[in-house]
C-alpha cells in the first residue's frame, strides 16, 4: 500500500468511527426533536438532494484543480457540520447541520479518483474495497460507543464525540500529497466520459442503490418501536453491520466487480427479509451483517466504472455516477417514510420487491460480454 493510500485509509478509519457513532441513531434523535416518520424521511431525502447537487461539480473541479484540494474541503465542511449538529437545540438548526453534512458527500468522486491514482500495484477493485473496509473498520467501534454515550448521557452528546473524532481525521488527511492534474482545457470532458458502456450502467446503478437503501433509513425506528430493542442494542447491530462491511468488502474485492455488485444486492435483500421476519436479536444481527453488502457492492460498482473511463476524466465520471446514486438516496427516504407511516412492515416488503427487479436487470447486464480492453488497457469489468 502506498504512503498516500495509507493516510487516506487512516483518515477514513477515524472518520468512520465518528460518523457511525451517530448515524444509526440519527432517525431516533430526529424523532426526539419532534420529527414524524414522514418528516424524518423528508429530511433524510434532503440529504440526498444535498449530495446530488454536489457530485458533478466536485468531480469536474477535482479533474481541473486537483483531487487533494476537494478532499480537504470536504473534511473541513464535515467538521463544520458536526459543530452545527453538536450544538443544535432545535430541529431546525439540527437539520441545517444534517444537510450541510450531506454536502460533504461531494468528496466521494474526488476521493475515488485519488484512490484509483494512488493504488500503486493494487487493482482498482482491491484499492477501493480496502479503503472502504478501513472506513468500516472504524465504524465497528462507533455504534457501540455511540450507544453507550446515548444511554448514559443522551443522544445529543454523541455528536460532540463524533465532531471531536472528525477533527482528528482532518489532521490525518492533511498529510496526503497532491497528484498531477491531467485536465486538458481544449477537450470536452463530458463527451470523453459518456462511453456507451458507462451510460448503460448508470440506470442500473441508480436502481440498485435506490432499492438497497429503501429499508435502511427507518430501520432503527422499526427496531425500537416495533421490535422493542434498546438504543445500546441498536448500536451493537450497527457495529455488526460495519463488521459485515469490512469482511464483505475484502471478500468481494477479490471477485469480478460485476459479480460482486450482484452479490451485494442479494445480501441487502437478506437484510430486509431478516428485519421484517426475524424474531430476535440474533436474526437482526445476521441481517445487519448482510447489510454490509450495500457498501461493498457499491465499491464494486465504482471499480467497474473505473474500467470504463479515461484516467483524466475519473473525477467527472465518478461524479456523474455518484449523482445517480445521490438521486436514489434522495428519493428512497421519503418513500420509506410514506410506507412506514402506513405500516412499518411495508418498508421491508417494498425494498425486497425493488431489489428483485434490480437483481434481474443486473444479472442480465452481467451476462453481456465485456469489451476486451478498457481505456486503461485493463479488461473491462474484470479488473482484478
Amino acid at each position: 500500500m502506498s504512503r498516500d493510500l495509507l493516510f487516506v485509509a487512516l483518515a477514513l478509519f477515524t472518520w468512520g468511527m465518528g460518523e457511525s457513532a451517530y448515524v444509526f441513531f440519527q432517525p431516533l434523535y430526529l424523532e426526539q426533536l419532534g420529527a414524524s416518520p414522514i418528516m424524518i424521511g423528508t429530511i433524510l431525502g434532503g440529504v440526498g438532494v444535498a449530495m446530488t447537487i454536489a457530485h458533478i461539480p466536485a468531480g469536474y473541479l477535482a479533474d481541473r484543480f486537483g483531487r487533494r484540494l476537494m478532499m480537504w474541503a470536504a473534511w473541513f465542511t464535515g467538521v463544520t457540520a458536526g459543530v452545527f449538529m453538536a450544538t443544535a437545540k432545535s430541529l431546525q438548526v439540527f437539520t441545517i447541520g444534517v444537510l450541510l453534512y450531506g454536502i460533504t458527500m461531494f468528496v466521494v468522486s474526488p476521493m475515488n479518483s485519488y484512490i484509483t491514482a494512488a493504488r500503486g500495484k493494487l487493482s482498482m477493485g482491491r484499492a477501493l474495497t480496502i479503503t472502504s473496509a478501513a472506513y468500516n473498520a472504524g465504524a465497528i467501534l462507533g455504534p457501540t460507543l455511540g450507544g453507550i454515550i446515548g444511554n448514559q448521557f443522551g443522544l445529543g452528546r454523541i455528536y460532540i464525540f463524533a465532531t471531536s473524532v472528525f477533527i482528528i481525521s482532518t489532521l490525518i488527511i492533511l498529510q496526503i500529497k497532491p497528484q498531477p492534474v491531467k485536465y486538458e482545457h481544449h477537450k470536452t470532458p463530458l463527451k470523453a466520459v459518456l462511453t456507451p458502456n458507462y451510460v448503460r450502467f448508470l440506470p442500473i446503478l441508480f436502481l440498485a442503490i435506490f432499492s438497497g437503501y429503501l429499508a435502511q433509513p427507518l430501520a432503527p425506528n422499526f427496531l425500537q418501536n416495533t421490535k422493542s430493542l434498546s438504543i445500546q442494542q441498536i448500536g451493537t447491530l450497527g457495529s455488526i453491520g460495519s463488521i459485515g462491511t469490512v469482511i464483505l468488502s475484502l471478500t468481494l474485492g477479490s471477485l469480478n466487480p460485476k459479480f460482486g455488485f450482484v452479490l451485494g444486492q442479494m445480501l441487502v435483500a437478506s437484510f430486509a427479509a431478516l428485519l421484517w421476519k426475524g424474531s430476535g436479536l440474533p436474526w437482526y444481527a445476521i441481517g445487519y451483517f448482510c447489510l454490509g453488502g450495500f457498501r461493498a457492492g457499491k465499491s464494486m460498482a465504482t471499480a467497474h466504472i473505473g474500467s470504463l473511463i479515461r484516467p483524466e476524466t475519473m473525477g467527472l465520471a465518478y461524479g456523474i455516477a455518484e449523482t445517480f446514486g445521490g438521486v436514489a438516496l434522495m428519493l428512497a427516504p421519503p418513500l420509506a417514510g410514506l410506507l412506514y407511516n402506513k405500516n412499518p412492515e411495508f418498508v421491508f416488503q417494498g425494498a425486497i420487491g425493488f431489489i428483485l427487479i434490480s437483481l434481474i436487470i443486473s444479472i442480465i447486464f452481467t451476462r453481456q460480454p465485456d469489451p476486451r480492453k478498457s481505456l486503461e488497457g485493463e479488461p473491462h469489468g474484470n479488473i482484478l
